[in-house]
């Protein structure tokens, strides 16, 4: 699975379960979370019970025959001439591990547990309750519907603030920064000194510098701003070319701006949403 763009909560009868979202059909719920509801102390040992017997091997060898062009059949139909024998056991690592699957994941640390695909995961709450199950659903729709919600706002603002903004901010460097004799590639390589000025003021770190930290995320870091950084950014573009227009020299501009930044995210995010103002200490400028 790759990286989650969301995580959110989903409640069912008093059991809060974990949902790590890709922004698209193809989520994953916690199963050490649905198995707190059988038992708190011990929700690994509920999903080691649901893995031993025959009909979830089958299910999980269909779905991963379905959707898993890497999985290994061989190794699958082994667990199923097993499974439900009294000496069977089979946990979650084992199964991702012998056969490749794709549909559990097993992570570690805090906030680690075992996760299933959605289609797996409501199958896991069926065996341990019917109307559990159902309210799992229910909680899960009310999160997709704030999720879609929510990417649907974050669209819409990120195009009215790029369409807005883009144009004063590269007036402003072209009729103040560029002479007239540079060719286009001088042009093109000005304005991204500019734009990376405003990177390195919010986000701490050049284009360059975030592909090199984010090998694996498409986009650029705009692309996984929060609507709290594009705001600021969108204030940081008006007042850069403001202080274009004055003359004021890069390295001052990007002290202020980056000063700037960080006292309009203060006021922008919660206390306990703070995380990304680490990021943000005073670049260095060179002399």
């Amino acid at each position: 699975m790759s990286d989650q763009k969301f995580k959110g909560k989903i409640s069912a009868k008093g059991t809060e379960i974990t949902v790590l979202s890709q922004g698209t059909e193809d989520d994953f719920i916690s199963l050490t979370d649905i198995a707190r509801y059988k038992n708190k102390e011990e929700p690994n040992a509920v999903v080691a019970n649901w893995l031993r017997n025959r009909n979830t091997v089958e299910f999980l060898g269909v779905w991963e025959q379905l959707y898993n062009l890497d999985f290994k059949p061989l190794e699958f139909e082994g667990f199923r001439s097993e499974a439900g024998l009294n000496a069977f056991t089979l946990s979650p690592m084992k199964w991702v591990n012998t056969t490749n699957a794709i549909g559990i994941i097993v992570k570690a640390g805090r906030g680690g547990g075992t996760y299933a695909h959605k289609d797996i995961a409501f199958e896991f709450a069926s065996w341990i309750s019917n109307e559990f199950k159902l309210y799992i659903i229910k909680d899960y729709q009310r999160l997709k519907t704030d999720e879609n919600s929510r990417i649907s706002l974050d669209w819409n603002v990120k195009r009215i603030l790029a369409k807005v903004n883009y144009r004063i901010h590269t007036d402003a460097i072209r009729d103040n920064l560029i002479p007239p004799e540079v060719t286009n590639r001088q042009k093109s390589f000005m304005y991204a000194d500019e734009a990376d000025l405003l990177n390195t003021a919010l986000f701490g770190m050049t284009a360059a510098e975030w592909r090199k930290t984010n090998p694996d995320k498409d986009g650029n870091m705009r692309d996984h701003a929060t609507i709290e950084q594009l705001l600021v950014l969108a204030n940081l573009e008006n007042i850069n070319a403001l202080y274009i227009g004055k003359g004021i020299a890069q390295p001052e501009r990007i002290a202020e701006l980056n000063r700037l930044a960080r006292q309009q995210l203060t006021q922008l995010l919660d206390n306990a949403s703070m995380k990304g103002l680490k990021a943000l200490d005073a670049p260095k400028t060179e002399e």
